[in-house]
């Protein structure tokens, strides 16, 4: 049985782009394999909150040390975690904002990307102390952008922040490397012409074409 970890990162709800494609993805998952779990965490409409000083001591101090407010600070991590934990494939949805992500998806990866939880850290490594904890993920990116050409050699391809980051940060979620990643993603949205509809059609196809791959492989 595959778990899929359903993140939508989208500040719009009915209007968005990114949420229609992860639905889609699930719809067509279920189709495929209906006994497969789906975890839902929206933080779009649910941000978590930015880590602070208070959360980094917290998360820097061992749990046999950690005081009862302590352990309470990190119960949303610790849950956010479980359901990484959980997942094998994670599913991301989420637009381009500004070029970047969303900082309701960077708080997210703040609160998972934790030292002892999903990466470990030792100086005996020498210039690479550290190292995933989690494995076997898959992660599918579903983007959409008010623009186009961020794809490499793009016209845009430098301007892109958003992609790149997120595979950078996938290391520490267990993805292994690029083999393990997927991206489809709609453009053109602020031109709101024929190449932006032939974008989002593109786009569709290419999940349920990314599905009946998947589901062959996991």
């Amino acid at each position: 049985m595959t778990t899929i970890l359903k993140l939508n990162a989208s500040a719009r709800s009915e209007r968005s782009l990114t949420r229609r494609l992860s639905s889609h993805f699930v719809r067509h998952w279920l189709k495929h394999r209906p006994e497969d779990v789906v975890l839902e965490r929206d933080v779009g409409r649910e941000p978590p909150p930015p880590v602070t000083e208070e959360w980094i001591a917290c998360a820097f101090t061992s749990p046999a040390e950690r005081s009862e407010e302590q352990a309470k600070m990190l119960t949303l991590s610790d849950s956010l975690i479980a359901e990484l934990e959980a997942a094998d494939i994670i599913l991301l949805g989420t637009p381009m904002y500004n070029y970047g992500m969303p900082s309701s998806l960077k708080a997210w990866f703040d609160q998972v990307i934790r030292v002892n939880k999903t990466f470990s850290f030792n100086l005996d490594r020498g210039d690479f102390p550290l190292e995933p904890i989690l494995s076997n993920k898959t992660l599918v990116i579903l983007t959409s952008s008010g623009e186009f050409g961020f794809q490499a050699g793009g016209v845009r391809a430098h301007m892109n922040h958003l992609v790149p980051h997120i595979k950078t940060c996938s290391f520490y979620l267990g993805v292994s490397g690029d083999d393990d990643i997927h991206h489809i993603g709609i453009e053109y949205q602020e031109f709101g012409d024929d190449r932006h509809r032939r974008s989002i059609d593109e786009a569709q196809g290419g999940v349920v074409t990314l599905v009946e791959k998947l589901v062959k492989t996991l």
